[in-house]
């Protein structure tokens, strides 16, 4: 199979590495300007264009808007037609045009000044219209665009799209906005999940497999088996002193030549990583990776074990 398609892609990729590259260095103040405005907003960030400029403006709104932002798109068409209705002049809005000339982005400008609202431009033209009559003016200009024939939207929505991720990490930076902030966005899928669960909605509390410290393997292998859990925990629920993995009991049978009769106390691991029901999933397996173990002890308040909690599959 011939290699030229890859070596096009391998190309175009460099390319626009370089020209992400050469508009990073012509920011300026700017970008704080606009960090500031949207910081001071006391309504919402409300982000119009036409084409691709619109549809790279709706994935900034959602990404704001999933980061603390609240946000929304608005057509500019449709703006015309009632939708200015939705504004609010303590709104802030992100107009986008590449010439910053589009006709349909221009004409919202009257009406947003006469309401009050505070415009940002991201244009590639600093002498266009749309710059001229906004309050802070983001530039996306490039050489050109890596289109072969240097028409169709490729480098500057590329770095449309990465002024916009920039100016959303920058808002989340400047508010402190942490992983249970964004679950509460957030609240399906397994992302939700773990961001937003605790360790008490998910762990094992059912048939925990306590056992005796003068218990056998073989009690120990017993246990594990009719709880369906990796470990045997030595002790009872209100004095916990150890803890027996499978794989404990696999190097303890091989090192004394498969004798099952070896006491729980004696391949016990006296101080087994622990977590309380009320700690959120998501640091709940940092712990297990961090430890690379598979299964952490679960205690409440009181400091009684509660449950068991499994590395998921």
């Amino acid at each position: 199979m011939s290699s030229k398609h890859l070596q096009v892609v391998k190309k175009v990729v460099d390319e626009q590495i370089e020209i992400l590259n050469k508009w990073k260095n012509s920011l300026n103040d700017e970008i704080n300007r606009a960090v500031e405005m949207i910081l001071a907003c006391e309504g919402r960030v409300i982000i119009s264009g036409v084409g691709k400029s619109g549809l790279i403006g709706q994935k900034i709104v959602a990404t704001l808007a999933s980061t603390g932002t609240p946000s929304f798109y608005l057509h500019p068409t449709e703006a015309f037609h009632g939708d200015l209705g939705m504004l609010k002049p303590i709104d802030v809005l992100v107009l986008i045009s590449y010439s910053g000339e589009t006709d349909e982005v221009n004409k919202l400008i009257p009406s947003l000044k006469s309401f009050g609202n505070k415009i940002i431009a991201i244009t590639g033209k600093e002498e266009s219209t749309l710059a001229k009559h906004a309050d802070v003016f983001l530039s996306i200009g490039v050489e050109r665009e890596i289109c072969p024939n240097n028409l169709a939207p490729t480098s500057s929505t590329l770095v449309t799209l990465a002024l916009g991720d920039a100016l959303a990490v920058a808002l989340m930076k400047a508010r402190d906005f942490k992983p249970e902030d964004f679950a509460k966005f957030h609240p399906g899928g397994s992302l939700g999940r773990k961001l937003l669960c605790k360790v008490g909605d998910s762990m094992i509390s059912e048939n925990l497999p306590f056992v005796s410290s003068t218990a056998t393997l073989a009690d120990c292998l017993l246990a594990m088996t009719a709880s369906k859990s990796g470990v045997a925990l030595v002790g009872d629920q209100e004095h916990l002193q150890g803890i027996i993995t499978d794989g404990d009991i696999r190097r303890a049978l091989v090192a004394n030549q498969l004798d099952t009769e070896i006491q729980a106390q004696n391949i016990m691991t006296v101080s087994p990583q622990e977590v309380v029901d009320s700690e959120y999933l998501v640091k709940a397996e940092a712990l297990l990776k961090e430890k690379k173990i598979h299964t952490l002890v679960v205690k409440n308040a009181q400091g009684h074990v509660v449950g068991l909690f499994e590395q998921s599959v």
